[in-house]
C-alpha cells in the first residue's frame, strides 16, 4: 500500500508533481534502482548521463521520504569526518584527509551544475551561519574557521564575533559564528522532482507506487515489486531509512531519527528583514542542534530536535514552538502553517555506509542527516563502482560499521542512550 506525500510546505509548493506510471510487466534494464529519493534519483541522472538505461523504482512518490522533507540546507558538514579519516586511511593512506575534505564540498558543485544545466526551479540560495550557542563552542568553532583558511574554501568562509552574528541574523543567542557563502539551501522537494524529470529526459525508467518485495540475486539479479518485475546487470538499494529489505545482512546497522519542521506563516518584509536580513540558513553547534531559513514566500522553516525511538513525535508544532520563539521572541505567537516530520537514518559513527549485497547488487544509505549534499556524491560514486571505477566506492565499503544485535529497535534504544549520554557532556561543555 503506497501512502501520499506529508502535508508539507514542500508538498504544498511544488513546481511540477510527478506522475510516473506504476511497475507492471516485466522490464529488462542495465541498472536497476530501487527508492526514489536523492541517492536513487542522482545515481539515476549520472548513469542516465552516460548512456546506461535505468530504472528507478519508489515504493510512494519521487523524494517521499527525507529527501523531501529535510531543512533544505547544503552544507559541507559530514557526520563522522574524523572517523572516517581514520579508517579510510587503511584504504587510501595519506590521501585519506585530503579525499574527505574535498568530499565536504563536492556535493555542492554536482547540484548546483545540475541545477544549471536542466533549469531545476528549486529557489537555490548562497549562504550560510554556523553559530555558536555556547561560550564553550567557541574553540572547536574557531578551530573549524582556521582549518578552512587552510584550504582554498577559506576564500568563501569569515569568522563573525558576537555582535556581527546579531547583526546578522535577528536573536542574540549565539556566541559567534562561521559564515559560508559556498553553502547553499534550497527546496529539497523540487530539487529532486527536477532531477527526477532530467533522469526521464535522458531516457531512463520511473515506476512510483511500486513497493520492492524482494530482490533475487543471480547473474541478472531481478528487483521483484507487487505487479511487476525489473531484470538488470546492477542493482542499487537506496531506501535508505524507510525500506525493510536485505534485513540479514542490512539489520542493525542504520536506525531511523525522527526529524521535526514546522513552517510559519508568510512574514511581512520587515519582519523577515528583522531577523534574516542576508537570507542565509543557519544552524548551531549543539549536538541536538536548531536550524532554520527563509523560504521563498518568507515564512520561517525552523527544524529542531531528533525522536531516537524509531517512532513520530506525537505533536511536533509544540515541541518545536518554545525553540523557535526562544530563538526569536519577536516572533511569540506566530501561527505556524505546516508541521511534518521525516526519518533520517543514522549510523553509529555517522559515516555514510557504502557497500555490496553481492558482486551485483550495490547499497547506500545512512547520511546521518546531512543527505543532501551527500546522496549526490554518493550518486556519483555509485555510477562510478557500477562502471567498473571502485577505488572511491571501495573506501567508504571497506571501513568497518558497528552492527547492533538483536534487533533495529533495540538499536533505537542504544541510539538514544548515546544521545543522552552526548547531550550530558555538552552541558560541561
Amino acid at each position: 500500500m503506497t501512502v501520499a506525500r506529508c502535508p508539507s510546505y514542500y508538498t504544498a509548493s511544488i513546481v511540477e508533481e510527478s506522475d510516473y506510471p506504476h511497475l507492471e510487466g516485466d522490464h529488462r534494464v542495465d541498472v536497476a534502482i530501487i527508492g526514489g529519493g536523492f541517492t536513487g534519483i542522482a545515481t539515476a541522472v549520472e548513469l542516465s548521463e552516460r548512456g546506461y538505461r535505468v530504472a528507478v523504482v519508489e515504493a510512494n512518490k519521487i523524494g517521499w521520504g527525507a529527501s523531501g522533507r529535510n531543512g533544505g540546507q547544503v552544507t559541507g558538514s559530514l557526520s563522522g569526518q574524523d572517523a572516517m579519516i581514520k579508517q579510510m586511511r587503511r584504504t587510501l593512506g595519506r590521501d585519506a584527509e585530503s579525499f574527505v575534505w574535498d568530499l565536504r564540498w563536492r556535493g555542492h558543485g554536482i547540484i548546483k551544475a545540475r541545477v544549471e544545466k536542466y533549469g531545476i526551479p528549486c529557489d537555490l540560495k548562497h549562504g550560510h551561519l554556523q553559530a555558536a550557542y555556547k561560550p564553550g563552542h567557541l574553540k572547536e568553532l574557531r578551530g573549524d574557521y582556521e582549518a578552512s583558511q587552510r584550504h582554498w574554501i577559506g576564500e568563501h568562509v569569515q569568522w563573525l564575533d558576537a555582535d556581527t552574528v546579531g547583526q546578522t541574523v535577528g536573536t542574540r543567542l549565539y556566541h559567534g559564528a562561521i559564515r559560508n557563502d559556498y553553502n547553499m539551501h534550497l527546496h529539497p522537494l523540487n530539487l529532486c522532482l527536477g532531477e527526477a524529470r532530467a533522469a526521464a529526459s535522458l531516457g531512463a525508467q520511473i515506476f512510483e507506487s511500486s513497493p520492492v518485495v524482494d530482490i533475487e540475486h543471480g547473474a541478472t539479479p531481478t528487483v521483484v515489486g507487487e505487479h511487476g518485475r525489473v531484470r538488470a546487470d546492477s542493482v542499487i538499494l537506496a531506501g535508505n531509512a524507510y525500506h525493510r529489505l536485505e534485513r540479514r545482512q542490512l539489520g542493525g546497522k542504520l536506525f531511523p531519527a525522527s526529524l521535526g519542521i514546522v513552517t510559519t506563516e508568510s512574514l511581512s518584509d520587515t519582519t523577515a528583514a528583522a531577523i534574516n536580513p542576508d537570507d542565509l540558513a543557519v544552524y548551531d553547534t549543539r549536538f541536538v542542534l536548531d536550524y532554520y531559513r527563509l523560504t521563498a514566500d518568507k515564512r520561517l522553516l525552523f527544524g529542531g530536535g531528533a525522536n531516537y525511538s524509531g517512532k513520530d513525535s506525537d505533536d511536533i508544532g509544540a515541541e518545536l514552538r518554545p525553540r523557535l520563539e526562544h530563538t526569536f521572541p519577536q516572533l511569540q505567537g506566530v501561527r505556524l502553517d505546516y508541521q511534518w516530520q521525516g526519518m533520517a537514518g543514522i549510523v553509529l559513527n555517522r559515516i555514510p555506509q557504502l557497500g555490496k549485497l553481492a558482486d551485483n547488487v550495490y547499497y547506500a544509505q545512512g547520511y546521518s542527516g546531512h543527505g543532501i549534499a551527500t546522496s549526490h556524491i554518493v550518486g556519483e560514486i555509485l555510477a562510478d563502482a557500477v562502471t567498473g571505477t571502485l577505488e572511491e566506492f571501495d573506501a567508504f565499503a571497506n571501513v568497518k560499521h558497528w552492527r547492533v544485535p538483536f534487533n533495529d529497535r533495540f538499536g533505537n534504544h542504544l541510539l538514544a542512550l548515546g544521545m543522552w549520554y552526548y547531550q550530558l557532556l555538552e552541558k560541561l561543555r
